[in-house]
């Protein structure tokens, strides 16, 4: 039976009890053609608490910048709503989050739909009885009501919908490792107090046209803590097993095309880099997924395949629980111990490709009269295979290796850096009490470059470079940060300067790789002149420089910007990274 027609028979299904009627979304009241406002949300929530107070809790879990609460709902049928108990008896938590980008709004309206039937006992009937379900209907509160019909150009319904991004502006699934934005802070506060076993982030997709109406990524499975890899696959082809049955047409990666607009050139697969939920929730050594509706599927196919994933996510947790958590509680010993090792801090697909078979429409590649450009059209009356590659065979990209003992972040940083830490769930302290000519390792970079345009808010630098010895006179405030006893994995994320998602990658630490102090060129020309007469090295590599370098040779600036750097009047400290590495304890 095609799709479509599932969805519209489900909506026909009458609801078991006039209780359970007024727990209806606006969605469900309008045959899924409009969602409702975000004061629904927290009606909602509300009602949901009263209407089953043995089974449900309505919780805030923060202010937004414009001032709305950030409703959290909490469900069991095991007698614990509470993060501390849960933890105590070992019971599974799973976290599906709406809304981080409120314009694709279907987990909003799927996780009532699916919270409901669930504690009605129509589906997923003793899943409950086995684990806490967390539900963040909206996460990007503000974002979801800045309210317009073309909020989402590439998406069918519904009629209205939110923004893409928050109040301020920012991306919150571009905020998991720099926490710029309030909210994610506040999301930072729900994971360090309820530790979810799993985390589910619902949303939609832009892109072409084609068939598929779902995509169903797992992690840890190219990335995060081997271990747990086996665990997310398996995670993974068991939800996508179910969505088949009840008729959904689900691929195990994101649907974007190596070439932006052409079908011909395939799939790439990969965890992305952490400042996404999938990879970020991965590197806590927890299972995330996330999942991606296809915009160009109308808003009630959209919402049942969500409504679809929940119920079978929330049935296999009910199941494997138990054995998840042993294997995540083996994978935290692991990272707790990880200091003088080597760690993976970013990933790529190789260049190796499978050939599948996609499910498309026909399609032609013309030149537009409009743009100019080579474009694609898709003729939807026309379904077609697709023979495409996948680049699937993905492997770490660069390491980074941990201090044998800590890493050292100095008094000037300690505060903004030990806030983010924290968190994070990443502990450190004050080292206590000064120490002089410590051992240390401090990275200098012998490339640099700065993105031409701000990303988020910043400016992202990339460096290369290497670790070297050195000694340093450390202060009482300095923040010790301990591999051992901490996530090594997601510190190594946050802290080597080459990770892809560092804070030194963010922009936080820009101002020192920018040169503050210079000399003056009639200073730099005798300075010049003295060297050349004094210390033929310095002679001979300038000529060579001149000889062999003709930018060098036709830049004034460089050329006495040579003999400033071997001045001793030059900032020695340019382009270090203030944070330092400690192979063993500086204090007795």
């Amino acid at each position: 039976m095609p799709r479509y027609l599932i969805a519209a028979l489900i909506l026909l299904l009458p609801l078991s009890s006039p209780a359970a009627d007024k727990l209806q979304t606006l969605a469900e009241q309008s045959g899924f053609q409009r969602t409702g406002r975000y004061a629904e949300v927290i009606d909602l929530c509300q009602r949901f608490a009263a209407q089953y107070p043995d089974a449900v809790r309505c919780e805030t879990f923060g202010s937004s910048p414009e001032g709305r609460p950030m409703q959290l709902l909490i469900a069991s049928r095991s007698g614990v709503l509470d993060a501390a108990q849960a933890r105590q008896q070992k019971l599974p938590v799973i976290l599906f989050q709406g809304g981080i980008h409120a314009g694709e709004i279907d987990g909003k309206d799927a996780g009532f739909w699916a919270l409901r039937e669930m504690l009605e006992g129509r589906q997923a009937a003793k899943a409950l009885d086995q684990l806490v379900f967390l539900f963040v209907p909206v996460f990007s509160v503000d974002g979801h009501e800045r309210f317009g019909p073309w909020n989402r150009p590439n998406q069918r319904g519904p009629e209205q919908m939110g923004w893409r991004t928050t109040a301020q502006n920012y991306n919150l699934n571009r905020d998991y490792m720099k926490l710029d934005s309030t909210e994610m802070q506040h999301m930072m506060g729900l994971l360090n107090r309820w530790d979810p076993l799993v985390v589910a982030d619902l949303h939609a997709t832009n892109g072409a046209q084609f068939q598929h109406d779902i995509s169903i990524m797992v992690e840890p499975n190219h990335g995060g803590a081997e271990t747990l890899r086996a665990a997310g696959r398996a995670l993974r082809d068991q939800v996508m097993d179910e969505l088949r049955e009840r008729g959904a047409q689900p691929v195990p990666f994101y649907p974007s095309f190596v070439v932006y607009d052409d079908p011909s050139s395939g799939f790439k697969d990969g965890p992305g880099s952490p400042r996404f939920s999938l990879s970020y929730v991965a590197l806590r050594n927890r299972f995330s997924m996330l999942v991606e509706t296809h915009s160009w599927k109308t808003y009630p196919v959209r919402v049942k395949s969500t409504f679809d994933t929940i119920i079978a996510l929330t049935e296999l947790t009910a199941a494997k629980g138990a054995q998840w958590q042993q294997l995540t509680d083996q994978a935290d010993r692991t990272s707790r111990r990880l200091a003088g090792k080597s760690v993976p801090i970013a990933f790529d697909a190789t260049d190796q490709a499978r050939q599948i078979d996609f499910l498309g429409y026909a399609y032609t590649r013309t030149p537009s009269e409009i743009s100019g450009q080579l474009m694609t059209r898709y003729d939807e009356s026309k379904p077609q295979t697709w023979k495409v590659p996948l680049y699937d065979q993905v492997q770490a990209s660069k390491q980074a290796q941990l201090p044998g003992y800590a890493y050292l972040v100095p008094a000037a940083h300690a505060d903004w850096v030990g806030a983010k830490l924290a968190l994070h769930g990443i502990r450190a302290r004050p080292l206590g009490k000064d120490a002089e000519q410590v051992s240390a390792q401090v990275y200098r970079a012998s490339e640099k470059a700065l993105t031409p345009h701000s990303f988020e808010g910043r400016q992202m630098l990339t460096v290369k470079g290497d670790w070297e010895d050195y000694s340093v006179d450390l202060r009482s405030a300095d923040l010790v940060v301990e591999v051992n006893g901490n996530n090594g994995l997601l510190l190594a994320a946050l802290l080597d300067p080459e990770a892809p998602d560092s804070l030194l990658a963010w922009g936080f630490f820009n101002n020192h790789f920018e040169s503050k102090e210079y000399m003056e060129p009639y200073v730099a020309e005798a300075v010049a002149r003295e060297m050349l007469a004094s210390d033929p090295a310095v002679a001979e590599a300038f000529n060579q420089r001149l000889a062999s370098d003709p930018g060098f040779a036709a830049d004034p600036n460089a050329r006495l910007r040579f003999f400033y750097a071997k001045h001793s009047a030059f900032d020695q400290r340019l382009d270090l990274y203030p944070i330092l590495k400690l192979d063993q304890a500086p204090l007795p």
